[in-house]
Parts: structure tokens; C-alpha cells; sequence
């Protein structure tokens, strides 16, 4: 089918994911299956490089048997080789197999150990989280009661919206590690037959999915209330806490907090996102079923409504407590460091006012010192002076050694004093400038 828009002779330019999005309306469309049938189906987990390492697996099993490879990119595939059919879908995180084999008389015989040889004709594309055998049967073909098959305190069974179907399971796993699920044909025809098929094994899929959250949540709801507490602790002790060290020391306990809370709320924010996101499938796919009760039996709606419920409260809950925790911490983180900024510029305002007092007293001690310098260069100066004169003295000159150099001392220390200021000038602008 094309995806480009012709006017006359003239086609339009289109959207580079115009082709994706017509596609994905019809990316998994429902197969007709005839009753009687067997359906085993596989969901690994997968990584992207298992993933394609498992896309290059298909591809050569399909080319060894002569059927087409699945289509590069392409997310899933089917084919049929003799009585067998093969369903291949890649998810984000997981791959499924579906296997449709040949229906038997007796329910679930044989063992699903002995019918899934067709698996292990495919490298195993990583650890198995789903797998099922469903057994539809006609109705009737079909002598034993579902409380003969299943356990009956775990048993859910219902009928689909017009009564031409009834499923049952215990979503037990069997001694194969197989969950069994029992679809009765009362009526439904090959296309109607696919669809409810597939609903059922997209709800035991995804039902075992949501519940990966579950674990989770229990692995890190030991260190959310350890977190809880100690800022508890923390905050009580700011609240008596004085001095830089001891605020210093609470707000990197806090930090430390805040970091481990949030290496556990990001490496299990897409678990608990994936998890909201399953458990809406299976309540979609069983509301799109139409469940109707059989008998005393709990629907499956009722029966997983029951035990997931708690399972998904309990993921949410530890996603609030997640995100009120990281809040808490932040304010009181805020508030410690507020407070260690007002202590630091306290200190620096009293190291200044420490600062301005030495250079105070500096200046004082170097007025002093160059007081002291100019009298004592003076006093050289003078004896010198006093030497020069009483030599001219003796060699005859009309000068009186005693006054002329009293008359020269305050001429000597003026002049002194007025190239020490200028030395000290000198050097005040060379520093201001550098």
C-alpha cells in the first residue's frame, strides 16, 4: 500500500513517519485459528544487542527452511511451514515466539515440554519471562470440566460478551514451567477464535510484565524508609546544630541522601513506568473480552483485580514516597546550605574587619618606622655634614662648624622626609596598578 498522495500527474511530499504511523494501525493484526489448536507461546527479555542478534537467528532459521525473513526493521513476523506457524514480535524490552501446532482430543496432552520442540530450533534470545499453553478445543471435544484441569483455589474462568467462548486458567505455572489456559469453542469461528486467542495470551503476558515492578519495589523500599528516617534525624539535629563544621558535616550526610535516593528513583523509573503501562494493557484487553461469569468462578477480571491491585498500590506508593522524599530532602538540603552561606559570609565579614585592623596597625608601624628612618638618616647626614664643615674650618674657610650645622640639621631632615614621602608614593602606585 502506498504512502505517497498523488493530484493528477503530481504526487505530494510526505511526512518522513507518515508510513509508520498508517503501519501501526496494522502492525499485529488478529490470525484466524481453526479449532482444534495448540498455541505455545514465549516472551524472553530482551537488550538491543540480544535483539538482534535474535532478528539475525529468525532470519536464518526462516532462510534454512525456505520461507521469508523478517522484513529489516520490521518489529514482527509470521509464517507457516506445514502444520506450524510461527509468530515472532520484538518489544522494547522483550521478543515473543507464539507457536500454533496441531489440536489434540485430550486437553494439554501432550505435556508442553514434549509439544515446544519447535523452540529449542531457535537460540533462546534471552531469559524467559512468559510462557504459556493454551489448548483450544471444541466444545464438544471437551469432557473434562475446568476444575478438573486447574487448581481450584487460584481458578478464574469466564465467557466472552455473546456466551461463544469460555476460557479458563489458574495462571499457576505446570511441573514444565508452563501456564495453561483452556479456550472452549462454542461458536466463535477462526477469525473470532485468533482474537480472543491472542487477547489471552497478551493479558497473561503483560500481566506477568506489570509485575516486574513488583521486586523492585521491594528491593528498594528498605533503603526509601532507612532514607526517611535519617532525615528525620538530621533535621532534628539542625535544629540544635551550631558552627560551620557541624552544619558542613549535616549537609553532606543530606547530599549523600539525596544522591543514593535518586540513584534508586532513576534506576527504577522506567520499571515502575513500564509496569503502570502493562497493567492499562491487561485492562484493556480484558475489558475489550467482555467478561461473563460461569458458575461460581471468579472472571479473570475479578480474580487479577484481586491479586495485582495490591501489587501495582504498592509500586505507586513507593514511587510517591520516591518523589516526596527527594522534595524533603531538597528544602532541607536548601535551608543547611542557606545557613552555612550566612556562617561563611559571617566569617568572611569578621577575617575583613581582622584584615582592616592589621593593616591599620601595619600602617601606623610603618609611619613609625619612617619616622625613626628619617631621624636616623638625618643623623648620618648631619655627621657628615658636621665633618665636611669642620674640614673647611681648618683649612682656613669663615665658617663656624657648630652653626653651620645646626643650621643644616632642619634642612636635612626636611629634605629627607620629602624623598622618603616620595619613595612611599612611588611604590602605593606601582602596587594600586598592579
Amino acid at each position: 500500500m502506498g504512502t505517497e498522495v498523488s493530484i493528477g500527474e503530481d504526487r505530494l511530499a510526505s511526512h518522513p513517519l507518515r508510513a509508520a504511523v498508517l503501519g501501526e494501525v496494522h502492525a499485529r493484526p488478529f490470525t484466524a485459528i481453526a479449532t482444534p489448536r495448540r498455541v505455545l507461546h514465549f516472551a524472553f527479555g530482551t537488550s538491543p544487542k540480544q535483539a538482534e542478534a535474535d532478528r539475525t537467528a529468525l532470519a536464518t532459521f526462516c532462510a534454512g527452511r525456505g520461507l521469508a525473513a523478517p522484513p529489516a526493521g520490521g518489529k514482527h513476523h509470521r509464517v507457516t511451514y506445514g502444520e506450524t506457524a510461527l509468530r515472532w514480535e520484538q518489544h522494547s524490552e522483550f521478543t515473543t515466539y507464539t507457536w500454533e501446532l496441531a489440536g489434540t482430543a485430550a486437553p494439554f496432552d501432550p505435556p508442553a515440554a514434549a509439544a515446544a520442540a519447535p523452540m529449542g530450533l531457535v537460540p533462546q534470545p534471552g531469559p524467559v519471562i512468559v510462557a504459556i499453553d493454551l489448548h483450544l478445543m471444541a466444545d464438544p471435544e471437551s469432557r473434562v470440566a475446568p476444575e478438573r484441569l486447574f487448581d481450584r483455589a487460584s481458578l478464574a474462568a469466564a465467557e466472552n460478551s455473546d456466551g461463544t467462548a469460555l476460557y479458563a486458567t489458574d495462571f499457576q505455572a505446570d511441573p514444565a514451567g508452563f501456564v495453561r489456559i483452556l479456550v472452549v469453542d462454542r461458536g466463535l469461528g477462526p477469525e473470532r477464535a485468533g482474537a480472543l486467542i491472542q487477547r489471552g495470551l497478551e493479558v497473561e503476558t503483560y500481566r506477568t510484565l506489570a509485575l516486574l515492578g513488583l521486586p523492585e519495589a521491594q528491593r528498594l523500599a528498605p533503603a526509601v524508609g532507612r532514607i526517611e528516617t535519617r532525615l528525620a534525624e538530621v533535621t532534628e539535629a539542625m535544629q540544635q546544630s551550631e558552627g560551620l563544621a557541624a552544619n558542613h558535616r549535616l549537609l553532606d550526610e543530606l547530599t549523600a541522601l539525596a544522591a543514593e535516593l535518586e540513584a534508586g528513583a532513576a534506576a527504577s523509573q522506567f520499571r515502575f513506568g513500564a509496569s503502570r503501562a502493562y497493567d492499562e494493557i491487561v485492562k484493556l484487553r480484558l475489558a475489550t473480552i467482555g467478561e461473563r461469569k460461569v458458575g461460581g468462578l471468579p472472571t479473570w477480571s475479578s480474580f487479577l483485580a484481586r491479586r495485582m491491585a495490591p501489587a501495582m498500590r504498592t509500586c505507586a506508593a513507593l514511587e510517591e514516597r520516591q518523589a516526596n522524599l527527594s522534595r524533603k530532602l531538597a528544602r532541607a538540603a536548601q535551608l543547611l546550605r542557606t545557613r552555612v552561606d550566612l556562617e561563611l559570609e559571617a566569617q568572611n565579614r569578621d577575617l575583613l574587619t581582622s584584615m582592616n585592623e592589621r593593616t591599620r596597625l601595619q600602617l601606623r608601624l610603618q609611619a613609625t618606622v619612617e619616622g625613626l628612618s628619617v631621624a636616623a638618616i638625618s643623623y648620618y647626614v648631619v655627621g657628615l655634614f658636621g665633618y665636611v664643615v669642620k674640614g673647611a674650618h681648618d683649612r682656613g674657610a669663615p665658617v663656624e662648624p657648630s652653626v653651620a650645622t645646626a643650621v643644616f640639621v632642619p634642612v636635612a631632615v626636611l629634605a629627607i622626609w620629602w624623598v622618603v614621602r616620595r619613595i612611599r608614593r612611588a611604590h602605593l602606585g606601582s602596587g594600586s596598578k598592579g
